[in-house]
């Protein structure tokens, strides 16, 4: 790894709590307007967040004459030394130019990561095998289901380093946080403001949700720009602690 400064468990777990709507509002207000990565879905069923920092790995078109089957054998390969090297914890995130034409991984690369502990799998291309991936409980992210192996249209590159996802630039050691909308990704060094910021929001959120519900409107509640609502909000807060 070429990236040193950590993810706090704390703001781990207050990412876990929020949703990326929410983060992308809050990125919004730092001036941040392209954080959250375009045509990436959940693979199968979300069970939890998934937030991480990002260890990458960039796919080229591929080039016949170097990109047979053989390349596998190689125990450097940098796909395969990419999925044996991805940190527990950590994201794997893949640049594959939003082709998913071929399959970034397949169930037996994601199951060796889902293993090693790694946090998720993040890809704008596709993944083969994806029932299988589904199945698994992990958290993984694509574009759509695509059989063919990625050697057929992708060649791994370099890994560790800064890459494009999704229309979005990802670099190492930034926090990925994956819901069951898709995938932020937030710069390390504004995780932690993010992150509180982000509980609040979520909070005065779920205050208006249920105001909403019970028939408000939402004039003077959303935004807060009516004095009495943040008072109602405090006293509702207050109740639930």
């Amino acid at each position: 790894m070429t990236w040193h400064n950590r993810l706090s468990e704390a703001t781990r777990d207050k990412l876990r709590e929020v949703s990326t709507a929410t983060l992308c509002t809050a990125l919004f207000k730092r001036g941040l307007r392209n954080q959250f990565l375009q045509d990436v879905r959940p693979v199968g069923p979300v069970e939890r967040t998934m937030v991480g920092q990002a260890f990458t790995l960039r796919y080229i078109p591929a080039r016949e004459d170097l990109n047979g089957l053989e390349v596998f054998r190689n125990p450097e390969h940098p796909q395969r030394k990419a999925v044996e090297t991805c940190p527990p914890g950590c994201v794997f995130v893949m640049d594959s130019r939003k082709d998913p034409r071929a399959a970034s991984a397949g169930s037996i690369l994601v199951t060796r990561l889902m293993r090693r502990g790694v946090e998720g799998v993040v890809t704008d291309g596709g993944f083969r095998d994806s029932p299988e991936i589904a199945a698994l409980g992990f958290p993984a992210y694509h574009n759509r289901p695509s059989a063919p192996t990625n050697l057929t249209l992708h060649q791994a590159l370099e890994m560790d380093i800064p890459i494009g996802c999704g229309d979005v630039a990802v670099w190492p050691g930034d926090v990925i946080v994956g819901d069951g909308e898709g995938v932020a990704v937030i710069p390390l060094h504004l995780a932690d403001e993010v992150a509180e910021e982000a509980v609040e929001m979520t909070a005065y959120e779920d205050f208006v949700l249920e105001r909403v519900q019970d028939g408000a409107s939402i004039t003077g509640l959303y935004p807060a720009t009516d004095p009495r609502n943040l008072e109602a909000f405090e006293a509702w807060r207050r109740a639930r602690r």
